[in-house]
């Protein structure tokens, strides 16, 4: 039986002890443990500080923008600075326990290596326990339109281990976590400086995708909403993703819909703000249209409408505070996972109005794009067993009339 899982997140070009779960705000990593029942939440644990690296090994100017000389120190700082600027994004967002102002020991001092492939490779080999940026290891990864992708190690069982980290305290621990930037020429990233120039007119921002491949190193899947950080497709060539951080708003870039995300997967309990609840079902007005779904293989009955984009809005404002990907709910005392419509969406800030609407995923987000968080709340290896359906993407919303 394995003791943990290793898991490909990737952002594209433009053009991933039990409890009773439920489809949460926002969209989150699962492991189903080895001991079965209900899928557990992919995250960090904080109890030491979370150790980290980069690998100084950087490819040419075709595959990696500077303003500093290629090879040179000051490049080296460049890179870093962007890297630190990254991680700066998610560790600015209060109501979370990674916030850098009320935990400054979450995270490890980012480190350097020489060595080119210090990233887990290709077959799962060199998972070292240190989550790694690589801008010079090739990948059979990278298909076509791939910018960049994130390998985690999550743990299947507590107790579980990966090269230095572990042993893990609870099943769906990430133990490691590594990013890699395509390096073969067909895509150049610009760090902010570089891409001011005129010649960055034509690279991705690398902060921008930087800071989205370490939401899924703290456990983000993407998102179905368009302005999220999380979101899967990267901004165009020369631009950023949202306004740039500033030691005043460190979190600028990202969307309310990826504050929630962190603040659903770290929540500070000292935070009265964020404590807001919405949960609910997205059931069909005709019951019998699910049958027209296919079914998981193991005859697991479909109740509800599964992996439809739940949206909260600000009632008053119209701005997405945060979105789910709904459709499943697990009760601790009798798993496995069953897809029965619900959804839950958590740390909203209260005081607010809101409204809630549900939507197919057919649009420029697909069902693909979200596999490996679907894909995630069951398996076969284990009892209870379950198999996860497909997404339901043949439905379409109509508003109800409010009640007389």
């Amino acid at each position: 039986m394995k003791q943990f899982y290793v898991v490909c997140l990737a952002v594209l070009f433009l053009g991933e002890g039990f409890f009773s779960a439920t489809a949460h705000g926002y969209v989150v990593a699962h492991t189903v443990p080895n001991a079965g029942g209900c899928p557990q939440m992919n995250r960090q644990d904080f109890s030491s500080p979370v150790r980290r690296q980069w690998s100084t090994s950087l490819p040419g100017a075709s595959a990696l923008l500077t303003t500093a000389t290629p090879g040179s120190a000051a490049q080296a700082d460049e890179v870093e600075g962007a890297i630190v600027k990254a991680y700066g994004i998610w560790t600015g967002v209060t109501g979370t326990t990674v916030n850098a102002a009320t935990n400054p020991n979450a995270l490890a001092p980012l480190t350097r290596t020489t060595v080119s492939n210090a990233c887990t490779n290709d077959s799962g080999a060199n998972v070292d326990g240190l989550h790694s940026i690589c801008f010079n290891e090739s990948s059979g990864a990278f298909a076509t339109g791939v910018l960049a992708f994130t390998r985690t190690v999550v743990a299947a069982a507590p107790g579980a281990t990966a090269g230095q980290a572990g042993p893990a305290a609870f099943a769906g621990q990430i133990l490691d976590a590594d990013i890699l930037f395509r390096n073969d020429g067909q895509a150049t990233f610009a760090t902010p400086g570089a891409l001011a120039t005129p010649q960055g007119r034509g690279a991705y921002d690398l902060e921008s995708l930087l800071a989205h491949e370490l939401g899924h190193l703290f456990g983000l899947e993407h998102s179905g909403i368009w302005r999220a950080m999380m979101f899967p497709f990267a901004p165009p060539p020369g631009e950023s993703l949202g306004s740039r951080a500033t030691p005043q708003t460190p979190d600028a870039p990202l969307a309310d819909d990826d504050r929630t995300g962190l603040r659903s997967l770290y929540p500070d309990p000292s935070d009265t703000v964020h404590v807001g609840s919405i949960s609910g079902r997205i059931l069909p007005a005709n019951p019998f249209s699910l049958a027209l779904e296919p079914f998981p293989s193991n005859g697991q009955s479909v109740a509800g409408i599964f992996g439809a984009e739940v949206v909260a809005l600000d009632a008053d404002t119209g701005a997405v505070v945060a979105g789910a990907l709904g459709g499943w709910s697990c009760n601790a005392n009798t798993p496995p996972t069953r897809f029965d419509g619900s959804y839950r969406i958590d740390r909203l800030p209260v005081g607010r109005n809101y409204k809630i609407y549900a939507e197919p995923l057919n649009g420029l987000a697909q069902p693909g794009d979200f596999a490996t968080a679907t894909g995630a709340l069951c398996r076969a290896d284990v009892t209870p067993a379950c198999v996860s359906p497909a997404v339901n993407t043949h439905f379409s919303v109509r508003v109800r009339p409010p009640s007389p």
